[in-house]
């Protein structure tokens, strides 16, 4: 069985909602990223001496870390699901996750830093509110990121997005995100993987 080593609203509720998407059998262990612990009194680093989540770990022992490479095993485990076979569809859905890995991901980063000062912290806000003005152009029309079909991009981006009401960025007037948002999580494995994490009430 998959193990999946995460905590609470991070980058790892991404694949934890892709793994609820795909029915695959799997285990939760939740990690203090702070005190570098697992919920059973595991050293996290002697898991994954990087100290971030997601990590998973596979039947045979095998650990995979890096969150879109981690959903992108994640939908090659089920065929005709997260993500498209090898084609032009696979890899916009690349694209996608590496749109919000690299731009969206980590300019969020340091806005969770309590030692950031203000000037730079409205500096970054204001990269990362253009960023998200795109991301917004890009769903006009659209009911996910690359179509009609949600991919494992969608939950990055549910989660990723979700970030900006705990660093005061406000997205509320970006129409086509909020619904995007709100269609993404009304889906049963999102609640899911939400309530137990803890972040939904059941």
């Amino acid at each position: 069985m998959l193990k999946l080593y995460f905590s609470p609203g991070a980058c790892s509720l991404a694949p934890h909602i892709a793994l609820r998407e795909t029915g695959l059998p799997f285990s939760l262990e939740r990690v203090d990223t702070n005190a570098r612990a697992t919920a059973s009194g595991d050293d996290f680093l002697a898991i994954n001496p990087k100290g971030q989540v997601p990590v998973l770990e596979l039947a045979d022992g095998e650990r995979l870390t890096e969150g879109p490479v981690i959903a992108l095993y994640i939908g090659d485990r089920v065929a005709g699901g997260l993500i498209p076979a090898a084609g032009l569809e696979r890899y916009r859905v690349m694209e996608w996750q590496n749109y919000i890995t690299s731009e969206l991901h980590k300019t969020f980063t340091p806005l969770f830093n309590p030692a950031l000062d203000a000037a730079a912290k409205a500096t970054l806000s204001a990269i990362l509110r253009r960023k998200f003005e795109w991301v917004d152009g890009e769903l006009a029309g659209r009911d996910f990121l690359t179509g009609r079909s949600f991919t494992v991009a969608d939950a990055y981006l549910f989660v990723v997005a979700g970030w900006a009401r705990h660093v005061a960025l406000d997205l509320a007037d970006l129409v086509h995100l909020q619904a995007f948002l709100a269609r993404v999580a009304a889906r049963p494995a999102v609640r899911a993987a939400m309530q137990a994490e803890g972040l939904l009430a059941a």
